[in-house]
């Protein structure tokens, strides 16, 4: 059947603007690159040209400029080998960082070895330059990069127009999640399910457009780029192939969508056999080398953290003591890993003894038999405890509990032992590992989060831990309390 072009104005649509920003990225990493491998050879040589040497004073008859070169077009390429601008990683997730990180360790690994083999004197200096900082103003231009493709996705531009495809039921779980992720990249405009009794009613307020017979039709007259396969008993094996072949005759996107919920890239590996896609799911560890880098980050960091912060520390105890009578530091007993009891710190930013009166605030509001305990309003609250609160200084003496090791610096979201009380069993699995000074539920909402909201990114934190995933909350905490919304 000829493909018009009404059918590939979709896909003709998608792969523009998918373009359009890969030459955007492509771009800024060449700058960021290049300036990072010249500023290390002006900083270290000056604008002297200085030759390469082997061991015995061999003469390579090549400058540092020209190593400099080399390093940036090689540079370059490994971000295209390891797929740094694929439009499946950007704009979301971590996988983006993690393979522009690869990249540029293998690369500086892979030179570090030639120099070994070859015995080439090269100046240590101009490498360990070189590669912190370009990595990190890489990381940090994509996440730039970021920012702006979604303000861009959120005006109705840079997105790509995808169709529902399966089980109402299945399809309703697939939308729900799309809708609720920040940044998805993806528009859904409409669903085709099995046509019964309920056939026009929405699917999470997507509109059902038809049937499976009538895909072809509804991706020409939506002008849809993707199709996801959400799953339906209908839809057996040879009726996928031939939908594929359609599709791909359309240039169409497809995407099938397993019916696993919260499961991050690095925990699923997909391995063919006999023909059959069968993906493998790893569960989450945190026994072994992961426990201890994730123990040696949270020493380090809040160490170093506790000395920078130490003028505002005293001067935070200060205001506290003269704003009321009682303590400086308030203790209140959170419950920690595998259920076990801490006292956890912060500065005190109610009036002494506020908590004999929580029971009965919460009996006037209501929700005393409710998760996140929380007091609106809360008169219990000092004005300079409002200040701190709102800036989260309140929190800085968790430092220590981080330290000790009764805390994380990321993790999920501490709380007290009748919180945990109302628990279900899968909330449970948020005590396996430490509470976090901040974690997800502090980057997406804050405060104002619902209880099933706050388990759920706790779960997901839990299930897909990962380095890379900390540093990259740790930043988006920076963010949040230097602009405070929902701050309590």
């Amino acid at each position: 059947m000829a493909v018009t072009d009404r059918q590939t104005v979709g896909a003709a649509r998608r792969k523009s603007w998918q373009r359009a920003f890969a030459v955007r990225l492509f771009t800024t990493d060449a700058l960021v690159v290049s300036c990072a491998v010249y500023g290390s050879q002006l900083l270290w040589f000056g604008f002297a040209p200085v030759q390469l040497v082997a061991e015995g004073g061999l003469d390579l008859r090549a400058s540092y400029l020209a190593v400099s070169v080399v390093l940036i077009v090689s540079w370059m390429v490994m971000l295209d080998v390891f797929a740094t601008r694929d439009h499946k990683v950007i704009g979301s997730g971590t996988l983006e960082y993690k393979r522009v990180a690869d990249a540029t360790i293998r690369l500086f690994g892979s030179f570090a070895i030639i120099a070994f083999l070859f015995k080439l004197e090269v100046a240590r200096g101009y490498f360990l330059t070189a590669l912190p900082v370009g990595l990190i103003v890489l990381v940090l231009s994509r996440w730039s990069w970021r920012q702006w493709l979604r303000k861009q996705q959120k005006a109705g531009g840079y997105l790509s127009r995808a169709l529902l495809m399966g089980e109402r039921q299945k399809a309703t779980h697939v939308a729900k999640t799309i809708m609720r992720a920040p940044g998805p990249g993806l528009l859904l405009v409409g669903a085709l399910t099995q046509l019964d009794g309920h056939s026009k009613r929405p699917i999470h307020g997507v509109p059902v457009l038809g049937g499976y017979d009538d895909l072809l039709r509804i991706v020409d007259e939506s002008q849809a780029d993707t199709v996801i396969l959400t799953g339906a008993d209908e839809i057996n094996p040879e009726v996928m192939r031939r939908v594929g072949w359609e599709l791909d005759a359309r240039d169409i996107e497809l995407i099938v969508a397993p019916a696993l919920t919260d499961v991050a890239g690095p925990r699923i590996h997909a391995r063919p056999v006999a023909g059959l896609p069968l993906i493998h799911v790893s569960y989450p560890a945190f026994e072994g080398a992961r426990r201890w880098t994730k123990r040696s980050f949270d020493i380090v960091a809040s160490s170093l953290l506790i000395l920078l912060s130490s003028p505002v520390l005293i001067g935070v105890a200060i205001a506290v003591k003269r704003s009321s009578p009682g303590d400086i530091i308030y203790r209140q007993v959170r419950v920690g890993r595998t259920g076990e009891a801490f006292g956890m710190l912060k500065f005190r930013s109610m009036v002494q003894d506020a908590d004999d009166q929580l029971e009965s605030l919460l009996d006037a509001q209501g929700t005393s038999d409710t998760p996140l305990f929380k007091v609106t309003n809360d008169p219990r609250i000092t004005s300079v405890g409002l200040f701190i609160r709102k800036f989260s200084l309140d929190e800085l003496p968790q430092l220590f509990n981080v330290l000790i090791g009764d805390m994380s610096l990321v993790g999920p979201r501490p709380q007290r032992a009748a919180e945990v009380a109302l628990y279900d069993d899968a909330a449970h699995r948020r005590l396996i590992m430490k509470p976090g000074m901040s974690g997800l539920w502090q980057v997406s909402g804050r405060s104002n989060l619902s209880w099933e909201d706050s388990i759920r990114l706790d779960l997901y934190y839990v299930e897909n831990w990962s380095m890379t995933a900390d540093i990259q909350i740790l930043w988006r905490t920076f963010r949040a309390v230097a602009r405070p919304e929902g701050a309590v």
